[in-house]
């Protein structure tokens, strides 16, 4: 029964951290037009919030393995209630810039530690399916925010107010739905469900997974994780604007399009999940990064109305990376440095392509938005011919500890059944 609780709980959770962090976008225009600010200078809030995320996830990765998960998603959660509550009152944008960056810190935290909840709470044999089911929550999120911006712009400070006391829910379901992991209480030898005691000094660091035997496999997966969130904040920031602008879609009409998007990439998460339980993570991956690599190219150079409706659902079905992500990443590394670990790859990766806005957005100065459509495309096959070179399956853990491949047909190696602490 609780793992169902720690299902419906994480998206929940997960909705609202997609809800904070998409609601930015949303209300861009009207800030601007509010604070009197340029495109550009709006584009900094939206930096400021990726380079946010990027710190925080590898450092709430490090505190949910040195003080616990639910520790660690409480800080989380917390962080984003506050900061994005005090956007009500922010004075100018430098306030605003600083406000979005450390909102960001408990953003980017979260992705790592609910991915490694669901991990240690579910059976090996259905944990794609269920990490992926929780990270679909992202695009509802999403369709959440239209709907919120929808009613309550042009009052963008009041907006953020709602969404920001909104997320209380999710900390209450974290205060009294969620117990510690028993799987970090047994290495560390602590008594469930409190974890009352002093967690005995733990040797999880940074350091620890960009050196051997994980500095390989840290870097690649960094590599990975940067060349599609580029790819993925360059092209989804700006594909509105390419409905409407270079291909002549009313305001109305690019709403319709964004929505069936969100739907084919909720349906994508949650299809991919069940290939990655059946035909391995590391599969499920590629596949998913080389369908997204041909059909956004496409994209960009389809000009028929009719065309782009249904390449739009298309292509969002492949762009479920970051969903899979989760259960490959989390069978990489061993308990004590399992957060920190898939954090470090992920949000690394987020941090990276912080600046991709900015830069497709120059792009479209000198080329076009449909440029940068293709060029994303490119990215995410050169991120799938990346991805042969990580391990085809992650190392196998007892039943209650990493997701893993380990068993996957084609694999002719057993690994050992136990993990090295």
């Amino acid at each position: 029964m609780y793992k169902w609780i720690i299902l419906v709980g994480s998206f929940i959770i997960y909705m609202f951290d997609a809800l904070e962090i998409l609601l930015l976008s949303l209300a861009l225009p009207a800030i601007s037009s509010d604070l009197g600010i340029t495109a550009t200078q709006a584009g900094l809030l939206a930096t400021a919030t990726l380079l946010g995320m990027g710190v925080g996830g590898p450092v709430m990765g490090s505190l949910a393995d040195s003080r616990g998960r639910r520790f660690a998603l409480l800080v989380c959660v917390a962080i984003f209630i506050v900061f994005t509550s005090v956007i009500v009152v922010v004075p100018n944008l430098t306030v605003f810039i600083i406000v979005r960056f450390i909102s960001g810190l408990g953003l980017g935290g979260v992705w790592s530690v609910i991915s490694t909840f669901v991990t240690e709470n579910w059976p090996k044999e259905r944990r794609a399916v269920a990490l992926t089911f929780v990270l679909s929550s992202y695009p509802i999120g999403g369709l959440v925010a239209a709907q919120l911006s929808g009613f309550m712009l042009p009052h963008w400070r009041e907006m953020f107010l709602v969404a920001g006391l909104g997320a209380l829910l999710p900390l209450a379901i974290v205060i009294f739905c969620f117990r510690e992991s028993q799987m970090w209480l047994d290495e560390r030898n602590l008594p469930h469900p409190g974890g009352t005691g002093t967690p005995e000094k733990s040797s999880s660091s940074i350091r620890e997974i960009v050196a051997p035997p994980y500095l390989r496999t840290t870097v690649l997966a960094s590599i990975v994780a940067s060349l599609a969130f580029i790819a993925f904040y360059g092209s989804s920031t700006w594909l509105p604007s390419y409905l409407e602008n270079e291909r002549g879609l009313d305001a109305q009409t690019v709403g319709t399009f964004m929505t069936w998007l969100n739907l084919g990439m909720f349906i994508g998460y949650n299809v991919f999940g069940i290939i990655a339980d059946r035909f391995g993570k590391r599969f499920a991956l590629i596949t998913a990064m080389v369908g997204a690599g041909l059909l956004m190219p496409l994209y960009g150079v389809v000009t028929n109305e009719t065309g782009l409706l249904l390449l739009g659902p298309a292509y969002a079905f492949f762009m479920t990376f970051a969903g899979l992500f989760g259960p490959y990443l989390s069978g990489i590394y061993p308990t004590r440095v399992r957060a920190t670990g898939s954090g470090f790859c992920f949000n690394v990766g987020r941090g990276i392509s912080a600046f991709a806005p900015l830069l497709f957005g120059a792009l479209a100065g000198v080329a076009s938005l449909a440029a940068g459509l293709v060029i994303a495309g490119i990215l995410f096959l050169v991120g799938a011919a990346v991805t042969l070179l990580l391990p085809r399956d992650t190392r196998e853990l007892p039943e209650s500890s990493a997701g893993d491949d380990a068993d996957r047909p084609g694999d002719g190696t057993r690994r050992p059944t136990t993990t090295t602490a």
